[in-house]
């Protein structure tokens, strides 16, 4: 089961709503994979990014809210921790598959 990261970051959109449909254009199975995949990755890039500057903020002294800074910058670790469960998940999937015998 996979729970999604609370606040701001978030992997919204790693499974699409409809198998082979997207934007209510017929998309293949690997492309629609492909879109969903690089999404998720640019939510993981993103969350960085404002972990980053909130965590640079909170350091310079320059954020007025020190809880949400640490708040952002959780979210961030608890993602980037999710999306590392998740490739070691996906690794062990492929490696089963070829260690599988026909």
């Amino acid at each position: 089961m996979i729970i999604p990261p609370v606040g701001g970051a978030s992997l919204t959109g790693v499974l699409p709503t409809e198998a082979g449909t997207s934007g209510g254009t017929a998309v293949t199975g690997s492309e629609s994979f492909g879109k969903e995949l690089s999404g998720a990755i640019n939510s993981l890039e993103q969350s960085q990014q404002s972990s980053d500057a909130a965590s640079q903020a909170l350091a310079t002294g320059t954020v007025k809210d020190p809880e949400s800074a640490v708040v952002t910058v959780e979210d961030a670790q608890m993602t980037m921790e999710l999306a590392s469960q998740i490739r070691t998940k996906a690794t062990e999937a492929v490696q089963n598959i070829f260690q599988t015998q026909v």
